[in-house]
């Protein structure tokens, strides 16, 4: 596996505690053997170390521009299923019995997809995973940049699937790109449908896009959200209306996230904002992101948390916010435990 793992100090206890991944992308999961067995597939020669090289970025805009040369790689539902049984496994040895897995359907859609088709797949392949101890719902993502219009298309999408796996609608992508009163009709039917709403805000934008979403779109979680830490109220507003932040520090670390919201040149894990946004109160979701796009995955994001100061028991309340706060069903609450206390 591609992983770079901090240096573990997290106890076996720990480490064996059920766990539960709500901001996790299937995409950005692509393991550099796994890209080169796609281009295999379709007739295109990819080297892992091509991967690597690729995985490579020095700001947000490099990374979305390798997203979706990544992306370009899935071309149907047997691609899709593939990449899905190999995140499964992933998951499974980290412990993590609960994933609500983000599918970029907006791009789907930009390449002309099925995306029934995508979903069907995907969902079958998730089918095995059950009796091993692991759930896989689904949130179908739109691409902000693309428009309202196009995101409409995507909550379409997860009504036409009409599966009860697929628990929210959210947006990704740049979010300076357009203002979020635009997707107030996207938002509301989303809602109409019986989905849950997230959104990415407060990545690389200011505190004005994660107030913004709340207010102006009902989003009920906010993916990255560090640019709270600008504006004390927000912070407070979070805290008290108990809006939980979906916080990925190596992602924040590796797009330069971290770095434009502290105004310097480059950040480290131990500048990051988490201790402070969790110290305040407000609900802390820790998340890989994109795992394999960032060398990453959840136990090393836990481990980021520790070399920031959080002490075990303090992990063990932020694995426990993970299932307090997932989308979850009635169904899927009854069979899902919260993680025992350390």
């Amino acid at each position: 596996m591609f992983l770079a793992h901090p240096q573990n100090t997290l106890s076996e206890k720990f480490i064996s505690l059920p766990k539960a991944e709500l901001h996790l992308h299937l995409e950005g999961s692509i393991q550099p053997l796994t890209a080169s067995a796609l281009g295999a597939a379709h007739g295109i020669a990819i080297c892992e170390e091509e991967v690597r090289q690729r995985y490579a970025y020095r700001d947000f805009s490099e990374f979305i521009e390798t997203f979706k040369w990544v992306t370009s790689l899935l071309r149907g539902p047997r691609d899709y299923a593939l990449i899905l049984r190999d995140l499964g496994e992933q998951l499974l040895a980290q412990h993590i019995v609960y994933t609500e897995l983000t599918l970029s359907v907006g791009v789907m859609l930009l390449r002309g997809q099925n995306v029934q088709a995508n979903f069907a797949a995907l969902f079958e392949a998730s089918k095995p995973f059950l009796s091993r101890g692991l759930r896989f719902n689904f949130i179908f993502d739109a691409v902000r940049q693309f428009g309202a219009g196009a995101a409409m298309k995507v909550v379409d999408c997860a009504k036409q699937c009409n599966s009860q796996s697929i628990v929210a609608f959210g947006i990704g992508g740049d979010e300076l790109s357009i203002p979020a009163n635009e997707f107030r009709a996207v938002y509301d039917h989303a809602a109409a449908i019986g989905l849950h709403r997230s959104m990415h805000a407060g990545e690389i934008g200011g505190p004005q896009e994660i107030r913004d979403a709340i207010e102006l779109l009902g989003v009920e979680r906010i993916g990255h959200g560090i640019a709270a830490i600008h504006d004390p109220a927000l912070m407070d507003l979070l805290a008290e209306r108990r809006i939980p932040l979906e916080v990925c520090p190596q992602s924040n670390i590796r797009t330069g996230a971290l770095a434009r919201q502290l105004h310097l040149p480059s950040a480290t894990i131990q500048q990051h904002p988490l201790p402070r946004l969790f110290q305040h109160g407000i609900p802390i979701l820790l998340g890989s992101d994109d795992p394999a796009m960032f060398e990453t995955d959840l136990l090393s994001e836990f481990q980021n948390a520790r070399n920031m100061g959080i002490s075990e028991q303090q992990l063990t309340r932020l694995a426990a916010n993970s299932f307090e706060h997932a989308f979850l069903n009635s169904r899927d609450r009854e069979m899902l435990q919260r993680p025992r206390q350390l």
